[in-house]
């Protein structure tokens, strides 16, 4: 642990400026790094394939870690709020570098439920999901077009760390990546609130190899996407409500075919 009292020492960078939209380190755009909060979060991270770079934080926060595979900068609170540009109650950050993602064939060939996201735009919605993958079983995330990126720090918090032990990829002909899964075994289906949509308790999907397709907040998938699915299936609701949160419409879905 290094005792640091200068907000501008140059060590901290890493964790600069997290509230400036064109500064911050965690942009896919600029640096790229991975940032996580709160013990419980940098935990994770430190049990995860990405490489820690450093962390920094309120001494008690960081005792709680226990031994460290980096630099850890300790400082005040007040300190460690001018460096990242607010105030963080959860007294510990810690930066990594990112992992190599798996192709989706390998990632297709070892798994037996993932979850396809198309145009899942939210941060916090995205983070929701992971948390639910990592709780339901599922193996795997595959990204299409319009998603956003697990990784920004958003993502990583809400997920509670399990972003980072979740194996994800992308895939941006969403047509082609699911003949890869085909070509694994596994059967596409696609969640939607349609009407003419199999219910998903009928839909005869638990316990085989299976990929829940599930689409953006607002219209939900594109009917491009329902289309190269193999099932359309639908989560029964009462009268009077239309869909449900994407993250918790997964949750059900990723329960029903554990």
């Amino acid at each position: 642990m290094i005792e640091i009292d200068d907000p501008a020492d140059p060590r901290l960078d890493d964790f600069r400026d997290l509230s400036t939209a064109d500064r911050r380190p965690d942009r896919p755009g600029g640096r790229g790094l991975v940032i996580a909060e709160g013990v419980v979060v940098v935990e994770r991270l430190l049990a995860s394939p990405y490489p820690v770079r450093a962390l920094l934080g309120v001494r008690r926060r960081v005792e709680a870690l226990g031994d460290l595979p980096a630099p850890a900068y300790v400082t005040s609170a007040e300190v460690m709020a001018e460096v990242v540009g607010f105030h963080l109650n959860r007294g510990v950050l810690a930066a990594a570098d990112r992992a190599p993602r798996p192709a989706l064939a390998d990632l297709a060939a070892t798994a037996t439920r993932l979850a396809v996201l198309e145009g899942v735009g939210d941060h916090e919605n995205l983070g929701s999901l992971f948390r639910n993958a990592a709780a339901l079983g599922v193996d795997g995330v595959v990204l299409g077009p319009g998603c956003s990126d697990p990784l920004y720090r958003r993502s990583v918090r809400v997920s509670m760390g399990h972003v980072l032990r979740v194996p994800f990829t992308h895939a941006p002909d969403l047509a082609d990546g699911l003949n890869t899964l085909r070509d694994n075994g596994f059967t596409v289906a696609a969640l939607t609130p349609r009407a003419d949509a199999v219910s998903l308790a009928d839909a005869g999907l638990r316990g085989r190899r299976v990929a829940v397709m599930l689409g953006s907040e607002g219209p939900g998938l594109t009917d491009e996407a329902i289309a190269a699915a193999d099932v359309a299936v639908r989560i029964p609701m009462a009268d009077g409500v239309d869909s449900l949160n994407v993250a918790t419409a997964g949750a059900i879905a990723f329960y029903a075919i554990a």
